[in-house]
């Protein structure tokens, strides 16, 4: 599985089987990428990075920290201090991915202007570090 940001500076390759697509509608998610974030996981030495120069991080929490290209400004990626893994933003990904999208997360701070897609309402602490290859 193959990705890159909008303008390819940055570029990426997943190995591994990455986790079903989670939709997250909390504020700072829909802050960052102007709706909600859908997004896969897996493994940090799953992704393989070209162009990693132009991966700017920026500390969105006490816990937690976007990766985006400090170029065109795509975000690209989520992880949390001290994880082993990292999420990846799933319209990043080139092509079809046979992904779904089967969890939401913060579904009572979802914008008033979209119905929720379907999916288990599930809490963040349930997500944590899971991908298939674990």
């Amino acid at each position: 599985m193959r990705g890159s940001c909008l303008c390819s500076r940055v570029k990426y390759r997943i190995s591994g089987s990455p986790r079903s697509i989670v939709g997250c509608h909390c504020n700072q998610c829909r802050k960052a990428s102007g709706h909600y974030v859908a997004a896969t996981q897996v493994l940090k030495s799953f992704v393989e990075l070209q162009g990693i120069e132009n991966v700017t991080w920026f500390q969105s929490s006490e816990t937690a920290e976007r990766g985006f290209c400090k170029t065109c400004g795509s975000q690209l990626f989520w992880r949390r201090h001290g994880s082993d893994y990292i999420s990846v933003m799933a319209g990043t990904i080139d092509g079809n991915t046979g992904l779904k999208m089967d969890r939401q997360l913060y579904p009572e701070t979802k914008g008033d202007y979209y119905q929720l897609p379907e999916g288990e309402l599930v809490d963040q602490s349930s997500l944590q570090d899971q991908s298939p290859d674990t």
